[in-house]
């Protein structure tokens, strides 16, 4: 059992931890505003081969191995926390149209996607169907060689300035569930779509919103994959971008449990640092040690992914227990830092807000204690 990355992972992540310090974390706080992330910070991450980089180079991937795009995530979470976001995205998008799409597909969109040209949106909630997502009603009407698209998508990821994006949309029957919705690539400058804007607690640069669809006509050589096949491919996906958040989640409480530390032990109170109380040293040797443990379970989730060996209980389970961990750990750190940390003058703050978003999105605590919960004891432990 050996839990070393290997040297180019290695050199990864001190590549990718560099970069982070020195070009993202500066402008972090000025990213914390409703107002689109700057296309050359999006442009940048393409350059550096970050966008969708575990698919083939023939389509502009690198071929990355998922251990390393677990590294990338959590690396680029420290320094800014939507830039990752933007990372996950790509990821899972990229890799649906890889697995799913035929060459057509691949040859015409992930070069794009990869390059940071066209930023990718998934499409799936939708206005009182948040966990309930294998009964869309957004509807994909098949006419002549198009399909006419009509709807609300709603708490969509980059809704406000996505070039794209893969939408779930029922064409068949409601009854028919999850087997009767399909996956369509939207170019969502198309006549018809129309989007508005959230004003959200955190990761405000992300513009999540709604998305609108007005009788949108899509070519039919865009559905992804067979009629009726869209949820289960993106289902699929969901297992290792599961893990991808809860690294995420973790960057950003690690980066600032480091800072939180060097700040106690800096800080001088009753004659003496900081450090020498316990009622201080304690809450951070435990966060320690509880983001040591999300983070091997994290990356044993990827590891698995790697060797194709079954890892949807594993990925469930770091994406309930990451965010909100995470959570708990930056409200702590604010704590710490007394008065200054009520501050907005420091990040620890904006990466609490930032966090608290993915204890809800891409599925919550309670629907990733389902799935844990149905591979320990079975389809006897579906409540419905």
């Amino acid at each position: 059992m050996d839990f070393a990355f290997n040297a180019d992972q290695q050199l990864l992540q001190s590549t990718l931890s560099d970069f982070a310090r020195n070009e993202l974390a500066p402008a972090y706080a000025s990213r914390d505003a409703d107002v689109d992330l700057p296309r050359d910070l999006i442009l940048k991450l393409g350059q550096m081969g970050l966008l969708a980089p575990t698919v083939s180079q023939a389509c502009g991937g690198q071929e990355l191995d998922h251990v390393s795009l677990g590294i990338a995530h959590e690396e680029i979470a420290k320094g800014d926390f939507n830039a990752a976001y933007v990372m996950l995205l790509a990821a899972l998008v990229g890799v649906i149209l890889a697995e799913h799409g035929d060459e057509r597909q691949r040859t015409a969109f992930l070069p794009e996607i990869c390059s940071g040209r066209v930023l990718p949106a998934l499409a799936v909630t939708e206005p009182g169907r948040g966990s309930d997502a294998a009964h869309v009603t957004f509807s994909a009407r098949r006419e002549g060689d198009e399909y006419i698209l009509n709807g609300e998508k709603s708490s969509i990821s980059f809704a406000s300035y996505a070039d794209c994006a893969l939408v779930m949309a029922r064409t068949g029957t409601l009854e028919a569930g999850a087997r009767g919705v399909s996956a369509f690539y939207v170019d969502l400058h198309s006549a018809g779509v129309s989007r508005a804007r959230f004003a959200d607690l955190g990761t405000r640069a992300i513009g999540r919103g709604q998305l609108f669809f007005d009788a949108v006509r899509v070519p039919a050589a865009n559905r992804i994959g067979p009629e009726g096949a869209g949820f289960i491919q993106v289902m699929k996906g969901f297992d290792f971008s599961r893990a991808l958040i809860a690294l995420m989640c973790i960057g950003a409480a690690q980066q600032t449990l480091d800072e939180t530390c060097e700040y106690v032990i800096g800080r001088q109170a009753f004659g003496a640092s900081l450090a020498r109380f316990e009622g201080v040293s304690f809450p951070l040797a435990e966060a320690s040690v509880k983001l040591r443990a999300a983070r091997l379970l994290s990356y044993e989730s990827l590891w698995r992914k790697d060797r194709g060996l079954p890892h949807s209980a594993e990925a469930a389970g770091c994406k309930w227990w990451a965010p909100e961990l995470a959570a708990d750990v930056l409200h702590q750190c604010v704590l710490l830092h007394g008065h200054l940390g009520f501050s907005r003058d420091l990040p620890h703050q904006q990466r609490l807000r930032d966090v608290i978003g993915l204890e809800i999105g891409d599925g919550t605590a309670q629907i990733m204690k389902l799935v844990v919960a149905r591979s320990l004891l079975g389809e006897v432990s579906r409540p419905y």
